[in-house]
């Protein structure tokens, strides 16, 4: 068998449901379309299904949209991307699946990931999928689904949560964020960041980032934390003090520290060590450095501080992280 048959795609199938906001279908589509090997040959299949035969579906919008494939096509994924809809019916009043749901769910392979976007999350919680576990949806619908599904742990205040094998997300753009972690997760940095660069969106937002920020868009009478943002980046390797960052904009510390989070959502110090893991995360997968090199260029100071905000971030040591890029994809 030669390399090329042995290559396969992993395949990703978007659960298309009525009343589905076409914005959050196409998320999947362009953060999974664009990632390739060295080779050039994609690294996924993006297949959009309905619970029902070939044929359309409704949408939020006034049209609907034709999809190819019917539920059978869930007994081939790797994962299963559930986007949000606004006609959940017993779904969203009772938490309860439709018979036709039930079936087509039925047919997703045990051990397939499974991922939501805002309120696709009730079509994991309806199916008990996320019982005793965390998850989040969008803000102003967290409440509600708190109650409906009192046996999940849900945060209203993330962007997204990864919970290994399941993973759910917040509303519209944070399923953009949601989908580039998955590549990330899978292929590293530097493939989600060229996704990001060709789509011209962050290429990370941490998932503990707060989805509502009070002040999304400054006010353009008002001095803003851009620039210290910036200076700070081009020395992660440098120790950085708040007062430094503070300076930079010209502003005190107290002021900077509560502008920063009305902007950032984080704090100054939480955004910082969000920096350095992503960096780090980069020098790993990247680079031969050794792992003290790579945790004073990432700004750690010590392997053992490194050691310490790496399985904090993401559960593993850096040794690990790195050994996993060098024989396969992060699952």
């Amino acid at each position: 068998m030669t390399a090329d048959e042995e290559f396969r795609p992993h395949r990703i199938v978007v659960l298309a449901l009525d009343g589905l906001l076409p914005f959050e279908l196409g998320i999947p589509h362009r953060i999974f379309g664009r990632p390739r090997d060295a080779a050039g040959r994609p690294l996924y299949e993006v297949v959009t299904c309905s619970v029902r035969p070939p044929g359309p579906v409704e949408t939020d919008a006034d049209f609907a949209v034709h999809v190819a494939h019917g539920p059978e096509a869930l007994e081939t994924a790797d994962t299963v991307i559930v986007p949000a809809s606004y006609e959940l019916g017993p779904l969203y009043d009772e938490g309860r699946l439709t018979d036709e749901l039930a079936a087509a769910l039925a047919r997703v392979r045990p051990g397939t990931r499974l991922a939501s976007i805002c309120t696709g999350v009730y079509v994991l919680a309806a199916a008990g999928l996320l019982d005793g576990r965390p998850a989040t949806t969008h803000w102003a619908d967290a409440e509600r689904f708190q109650r409906l599904f009192p046996k999940i742990d849900v945060d209203a205040d993330v962007l997204f949560v990864d919970d290994g094998d399941v993973l759910t997300s917040a509303g519209v753009a944070a399923g953009i964020d949601l989908c580039l972690h998955i590549v990330r997760r899978d292929h590293g940095t530097a493939v989600a960041n060229d996704v990001a660069r060709r789509t011209v969106v962050p290429p990370h937002r941490d998932g503990g980032q707060a989805q509502y920020i009070e002040r999304p868009v400054p006010d353009l009478q008002l001095a803003t934390t851009t620039a210290a943002r910036a200076w700070a980046l081009g020395r992660l390797h440098e120790p950085i003090q708040l007062r430094d960052m503070a300076a930079q904009e010209s502003m005190s510390v107290r002021t900077f520290t509560r502008r920063f989070r009305e902007e950032v959502g984080v704090s100054p110090g939480q955004w910082l060590t969000a920096q350095r893991v992503e960096r780090a995360r980069h020098l790993l997968e990247s680079t031969e450095l050794s792992v003290d090199q790579v945790a004073r260029d990432a700004g750690f100071g010590t392997a053992q501080s490194m050691r310490q905000h790496l399985q904090q971030a993401l559960g593993v040591t850096p040794t690990a992280y790195r050994r996993t890029f060098r024989t396969g994809s992060v699952r």
